[in-house]
């Protein structure tokens, strides 16, 4: 499942699904080369980026 980009109602789209068992899973940056990748969008950033500047997609901590 993919993440919304403001977080706000995630936690409780965990829960639902997690009730109904299903994996959840956080999501974090892809590495490409010496790059940080974006799961969402696929944007390629630099590895201090902690926002993904192309579609505003964060990591969930």
């Amino acid at each position: 499942m993919a993440t919304s980009p403001n977080g706000g109602g995630d936690d409780v789209i965990d829960q639902f699904l997690s009730d109904r068992g299903h994996t959840v899973e956080r999501v974090g940056w892809e590495q490409e080369y010496n790059k940080k990748q974006c799961p969402e969008c696929g944007g390629l950033h630099d590895t201090s980026a902690t926002t993904c500047t192309v579609c505003g997609w964060e990591p969930t901590p």
